[in-house]
C-alpha cells in the first residue's frame, strides 16, 4: 500500500533547524537515552578510502518512545574542496519505529550532521568543563572548528577565543569568522601548547593520525573535548593524556575503543583502568565527571546513531509543511 514520504532539501532543513541551545538539549537527552539501557545501536559501518583520500560511515539507532529511527550515511572526501566542492555531505532517512516504513528523506549534504556534532560538543562542555571559562581554544580551521567554538559558547560564554591550525591563513580566517560571530576578540595561536596553557576549555577538530594534544600540556582546571578521531587508526590526544585526566569520558565505550582516543591508549598500554565512564553515564548521574574546579576532563566524541535519531526526529517535529511529498 502507497505512503507519503517527505523530500526536504537542505536550505528547508538550514531554515528548521538551527544550532541553539534547543538543539543541544535534543542531543543531551539522546546521550541520557543511552545511558538508560534500551537503546539498539550497532556498530558503525564505516570504510576507509584511501585511494580517493575519502571515508564513508553509515550510523543508526533505534530509542525507545521516538516515533522513527534514522539511518545516516555520512561520506567524507577530502580533496574535494580543490573542486570547489565541500569535503562533507550525505543524507539520513527516517523510518517510522512502528512500521519500518520511510517517512521522510533529509537531503541536508551533511548539514545535520555537522549541527548534531557541535551539538554533542556543547553537551561535553555543560557537564565537564569548568563553571568559568575565559578563554576557549581550537585546534584545527574547518567548518567543525567553528561549529564547535559556536556551540560551547551557548554553554560557557567565554570572552576569548584561540584558534591553532597548519595553515596561517586558514588559521585567520577561521579567528575572523569567530570574531565576527561571537561577537569577542579572536586571535590566532602559532604555537598550540601556548594556547592549551591559556585555555579553560580546548576542543580537536582534526582527522589527524598523530597527537596534536600532548599529556603534558595539560593543566588544572582544564576541559578537552576531542571530536575528530571517528576513525581506526586516528588519534588527537597523547594516550597518557587519558590517564592523566581527573576524568576521561567517552561518548561510547564500544566505539572509543576501535575509532576514538581510547583506541591508542588501549594498543599502547597505558589505559588499565577498566571502562571509562560515558557522557549519558554523567549526564544520568551514574558515574562522575568533573568533581573540582581544578579537575582536568577530557571527552571523547566518536558521533553516536543515537544523536542521527535525535536530530532526524527532532527535525520531523519542527519542519511543519516544508519538503516535498511523494508516494510511494
Amino acid at each position: 500500500m502507497a505512503h507519503d514520504i517527505r523530500i526536504v532539501t537542505e536550505p528547508e532543513l538550514r531554515a528548521a533547524v538551527a544550532l541553539d541551545l534547543t538543539t543541544v538539549d535534543v542531543i543531551e537527552r539522546a546521550f541520557a537515552a543511552l545511558a538508560s539501557g534500551g537503546v539498539v545501536m550497532p556498530p558503525i559501518l564505516s570504510m576507509d578510502l584511501p585511494a580517493a583520500n575519502g571515508e564513508v560511515d553509515v550510523k543508526t539507532a533505534y530509542i525507545p518512545g521516538f516515533d522513527g529511527f534514522a539511518i545516516k550515511v555520512s561520506p567524507g572526501f577530502f580533496d574535494n574542496p580543490k573542486l570547489g566542492l565541500p569535503s562533507l555531505n550525505g543524507l539520513m532517512i527516517l523510518f517510522s519505529a512502528k512500521t519500518g516504513l520511510v517517512q521522510a528523506v533529509f537531503l541536508d549534504n551533511g548539514y545535520l550532521t555537522d549541527i548534531r556534532t557541535a551539538a554533542a560538543g556543547a553537551v561535553a562542555a555543560r557537564h565537564l568543563a569548568p563553571e568559568r571559562v575565559e578563554t576557549a581554544g581550537v585546534i584545527g580551521t574547518g567548518l567543525q572548528a567553528r561549529l564547535q567554538m559556536r556551540a560551547a559558547h551557548l554553554v560557557r560564554p567565554f570572552t576569548r577565543v584561540m584558534v591553532h591550525g597548519r595553515d596561517a591563513d586558514k588559521s585567520a580566517a577561521c579567528a575572523e569568522d569567530l570574531s565576527r560571530a561571537l561577537g569577542i576578540p579572536a586571535e590566532v595561536a602559532p604555537d598550540a601548547a601556548g594556547m592549551v596553557a591559556q585555555c579553560q576549555l580546548v576542543v580537536t577538530t582534526t582527522p589527524a593520525r598523530a597527537p596534536v594534544l600532548m599529556a603534558d600540556w595539560l593543566h588544572p582546571g582544564l576541559h578537552v573535548t576531542a571530536m575528530g578521531s571517528d576513525q581506526a587508526g586516528k588519534t588527537e590526544i597523547e594516550p597518557e593524556a587519558l590517564v592523566r585526566a581527573d576524568a576521561y569520558v567517552c561518548d561510547r565505550v564500544s566505539q572509543c575503543e576501535t575509532s576514538g582516543e581510547l583506541e591508542a591508549a588501549l594498543a599502547s598500554g597505558l589505559w588499565t583502568g577498566g571502562p571509562p565512564a560515558e557522557l549519558g553515564e554523567v549526564i544520568a548521574g551514574k558515574r562522575t565527571g568533573r568533581q573540582a574546579p581544578g579537575d582536568i576532563t577530557i571527552a571523547d566524541l566518536t558521533g553516536t546513531g543515537a544523536q542521527d535519531t535525535a536530530i532526524a526526529s527532532h527535525v520531523m517535529q519542527t519542519i511543519g509543511d516544508a519538503g516535498t511529498l511523494i508516494r510511494a
